[in-house]
């Protein structure tokens, strides 16, 4: 990981493959953290659970990139639009619990599970998955710490960032932030001209992608 925050966010991408699929978290093993990296954690399953303020995105840095199945979003402006997109969308969100695996001068790394509740079909879907946030080195050391690279895998591969579903990623991620009318926003709107590289591309989710196994079952 870079050692300055003036590198942009996509510089600070985790890269792993699992040895298993199953992310479900035991808070019994998880690591214990700090007053201001428990709070960090707290923002974030407070926006996974439909609660998005503008203090929780700010734990964002401007130049952010959010990474997950269905969205891929390189600034904060467009991550703010998916964070205030879910309440529209869900009618619930309950985190049902989450364990820290990793936490360092890098990065925190933790197992979630959380379960949706859609607001047109009366369905609810519980999701595990492996959420790494790539820490800012010029706040990870602070009260209030910033994130560079959200990244959320729901299986054992990772991303290639290449083909059709990259496309519908990223198609999104421009797309939503058009069509979203929450006042909130107004105040991430100078980070759309955050800098930004182009989007780094791997062929593959697997070791040869550049994501070198690990066993996150201990």
């Amino acid at each position: 990981m870079p050692n300055s925050s003036s590198a942009p966010g996509e510089q600070f991408e985790p890269r792993q493959t699992a040895t298993s699929e199953d992310y479900t978290p035991d808070a019994s093993k998880s690591i214990p953290l700090s007053g201001p990296r428990q709070r960090l954690v707290d923002d974030i399953i407070a926006l996974y659970s439909c609660e998005p303020t503008v203090q929780r995105v700010k734990r964002y840095t401007a130049d952010c990139v959010y990474d997950d199945q269905f969205v891929y979003a390189n600034d904060r402006y467009k991550m703010a639009g998916q964070w205030f997109a879910l309440p529209k969308l869900f009618k619930a969100s309950v985190n049902e619990g989450y364990q820290i695996v990793r936490s360092d001068d890098e990065m925190i790394q933790f197992k979630n599970k959380q379960a949706w509740t859609f607001k047109i079909i009366p369905k609810t879907a519980t999701i595990t998955g492996l959420v790494s946030l790539s820490l800012d080195p010029a706040t990870r050391d602070s009260d209030f710490m910033q994130i560079k690279y959200h990244k959320d895998q729901a299986n054992d591969k990772d991303y290639s960032h290449e083909g059709l579903g990259f496309t519908f990623k990223k198609w999104q991620a421009d797309n939503v932030i058009k069509h979203m009318d929450a006042p909130e926003l107004k105040e991430f709107e100078a980070d759309k001209n955050a800098a930004k590289e182009e989007v780094r591309q791997y062929g593959t989710g697997k070791e040869e992608g550049n994501a070198p196994k690990q066993d996150f079952t201990k």
